[in-house]
């Protein structure tokens, strides 16, 4: 008998999620036993969330997809065949260049995003095969475009803060982001400065797990923020609680401002935002007067017309308290900046790139309706993402996915809402099973993930599957001849000055690394300016607005032009909401925010995660089901004019009144049907970089009773 042989591996968690835990993989007998949390590392910690605890079952599932298949039934209903690696390519190959030659290469979409968030399997890694291709340009914007084009517009391309140093936090807005569920190893620093005498407010509609161990929940209707936050800046500028010697020396557009916001009065705010004047007083006084003071934005705060401009709002206010002076002052948003990763590299060139379409993935519905502008679509290739799940205007797409001219490849690990209208579905590798890197975007550490186990069946990693793309369809790219290790080698720019010391091979031996930056105790590198920015100041007035509603470029590929919508207001202005409070027919403003134990859709099909989620749910106050006749568990029916949807009523008072909350994340079920929350969501853009508005929808909610 074989002595059992067992071995442990440090890797990384793969999902899109700011944490990117490093985690220890124990292996035995060439599968992983268990997961847990590296207990070394500096900002993990040990810990592992809900969602992954239990990864060997997510890995070792019995509904895994481990082999190509054809569809031999009607799109949606998820009947297939299996088929051999040779046959599936064989046919994408067939079929591709059938519809290249007739209707050109911009007739082919790639989609993808997130699912796996490495450096070479995650956002990018199909971009130099379609690019090659000459396809359309996928441009992802549906998840912080307008956070992040806000930031670049406002402060530039910082990290600005080293999450670890919020243990010198005095005051901590955490706006529009439940850090327990979604950014949960933020929390013991967040809670270290609580301990320390940092008040903590949360302001948010609902009063969710992070509100709760806040010191201070502020309820706001949905959409109101920049309504808010230029409220604070009304306070603090007639009341005299402005640095002015940051303000004079480390920004521009103040004179401007002050103008702008003479209006902007509590009163006014109160009116939109439902917080009583009084209470956005004290909000602004006691965060201009505590030193230093720290705002963690959200993803969520962009989800609404007015979005992209509130982000503006809020990434303006440290400056004019000087916030940015102190060690744990400024803004946390998004770390991301400060990872030398080659995009450029990553993306390959497009030989057409001033000219090609470019389809913003948000807009999937409206594309595959035809209704674009532009070459029509007739095949659809997914990988890394759920389109059917997360994209609004769920019906439109889904009606679109059912196409009978529209050939779609999904890749893919189960058999999602997506993949049920694929004509051919690839069986996708998992974390463990291929070798990466992993860039962060809630803290400054470069994690290796290497390979641990062999993938299972027929599954490849996302680089293999492009290489052998690459091969049958004749893309002539060295790219594809490199192995996963020296792609590795060129992914990042090794020799800038924040990777000094830092090689794979220290990576591959210590499992993760820090950035070669000043220590979390002495970060602070606005302290005297040096925004990167075109002014190199905060720009409260925007150098770069006036150009129409434009996208950070990382979000597009690199590839300009394009540009449609309004023209950006120079300086940060409130929208209302364009759907919210308008229409008597649904007076309820419904927000759609991430799940506790689901990653956006991953694990949305797993019993564990379910279980601790709980069935499609739709969260209200007890005087809107009270006036609706709904009781707590109750089925009930959430409709507006996109769609309708079943869902059990959980009445609370975690939820302001007026307000709908139903996280996103549900598959289809048998119990609640086909339409999941982003049916009623529609494919309508916020203000700035082409942002989505799950957080505009306006509803109505009413029992279903048994016939």
């Amino acid at each position: 008998m074989t002595a059992t042989e067992s071995q442990q591996f440090l890797g990384a968690c793969p999902h899109d999620c700011p944490d990117t835990c490093s985690m220890v993989v124990t292996v035995t007998d060439g599968k992983v036993e268990k997961v847990r949390g590296n207990p070394d590392h500096p900002f993990t910690r040990g810990g592992l969330c809900v969602k992954v605890t239990d990864f060997p079952n997510h890995l070792y599932s019995p509904d895994r997809l481990l082999h190509p298949l054809r569809r031999v039934g009607p799109k949606g209903l998820g009947q297939f065949e299996e088929i051999t690696w040779d046959d599936a390519l064989n046919e994408i190959s067939t079929r591709l260049r059938a519809i290249i030659d007739e209707d050109g290469p911009e007739s082919v979409l790639p989609y993808s995003y997130l699912g796996n968030m490495g450096i070479l399997n995650g956002l990018t890694v199909g971009d130099r095969f379609f690019n090659g291709l000459g396809t359309s340009v996928s441009e992802r914007t549906f998840c912080d475009g307008g956070g992040i084009t806000a930031y670049l517009m406002t402060v530039g391309p910082t990290a600005a803060v080293d999450p670890e140093s919020l243990v010198h936090s005095r005051y901590i807005i955490i706006w529009a982001c439940n850090v327990l569920s979604n950014n949960l190893h933020l929390w013991p620093f967040i809670e270290e400065a609580q301990r320390n005498g940092a008040k903590v407010v949360c302001i948010d509609p609902v009063r969710h797990r992070t509100a709760d161990k806040a010191d201070w929940h502020i309820p706001i209707r949905p959409g109101t923020d920049a309504a808010l936050a230029l409220a604070m800046m009304h306070v603090i500028i007639n009341e005299d609680l402005v640095d002015a010697d940051y303000v004079a020396d480390h920004t521009i557009g103040y004179n401007d401002l002050v103008d702008h916001v003479a209006d902007c009065t509590p009163e006014w705010a109160e009116v939109e935002t439902g917080i009583p004047a009084d209470d956005i007083r004290t909000l602004a006084r006691e965060y201009a007067a505590a030193s230093p003071s720290l705002i963690r934005v959200g993803v969520a705060l962009e989800r609404s017309t007015s979005g992209g401009n509130a982000a503006r709002a809020v990434f303006s206010l440290p400056s004019l308290t000087g916030a940015w002076r102190e060690v744990g002052g400024g803004v946390l948003q998004m770390p991301i900046w400060a990872f030398p990763v080659n995009w450029d590299e990553l993306h390959g060139p497009h030989p057409n790139a001033d000219t090609v379409q470019i389809i913003n993935q948000w807009r999937l519905g409206e594309t595959l309706a035809g209704e674009h502008s532009g070459t029509p679509i007739k095949s659809l290739f997914v990988y890394n993402s759920n389109p059917a799940v997360v994209a609004g205007d769920q019906d439109r797409l889904r009606r679109g996915l059912a196409r009978d001219d529209l050939f779609t490849v999904v890749s893919e690990h189960f058999m999602t809402d997506t993949a049920r209208y694929a004509d051919i579905v690839l069986p996708a590798a998992m974390a463990t099973e291929h070798t990466d890197l992993m860039f962060s975007w809630g803290h400054l550490y470069l994690t290796h993930a290497p390979k641990m186990i062999e993938p299972p069946g027929d599954c490849v990693p996302n680089t293999e599957l492009f290489r052998r793309l690459a091969s049958v369809m004749g893309v002539d790219d060295p790219w594809f001849e490199l192995t996963d290790e020296e792609q590795l080698e060129r992914a990042m720019d090794w020799s800038a000055p924040q990777m000094d010391g830092i090689t794979l091979d220290r990576l591959r031996s210590d499992g993760y690394a820090r950035l070669n930056l000043p220590a979390a105790d002495d970060y602070r590198p606005h302290a005297e300016g040096g925004f990167p920015t075109p002014s190199g100041k905060v720009e409260l007035a925007a150098s770069m607005a006036g150009g129409g509603n434009f996208v950070a470029p990382l979000f597009r590929q690199g590839i300009p032009g394009n540009q449609d919508g309004g023209e950006v207001a120079v300086l940060p202005t409130y929208l209302p909401p364009a759907e919210t409070g308008d229409d008597s027919r649904f007076p309820l403003s419904l927000i759609s925010p991430k799940a506790h134990a689901f990653m956006n859709s991953q694990y949305g099909n797993m019993d564990k995660q379910l279980g601790q989620q709980g069935p499609q749910a739709c969260r209200l106050n007890p005087a809107d089901a009270e006036a609706r006749g709904i009781t707590d568990r109750s089925l009930v029916r959430v409709f507006n004019d996109r769609s309708e949807l079943q869902a059990m009523a959980r009445v609370t008072d975690s939820v302001m009144p007026g307000v709908v909350a139903m996280p996103m994340g549900h598959w289809s079920s048998p119990e609640y049907g086909e339409a999941t929350v982003n049916a009623l969501n529609s494919d309508r853009y916020a203000d700035i970089g082409r942002a989505p508005t799950f957080s505009d929808t306006a509803v109505e909610v009413e029992p279903i009773t048994s016939a």
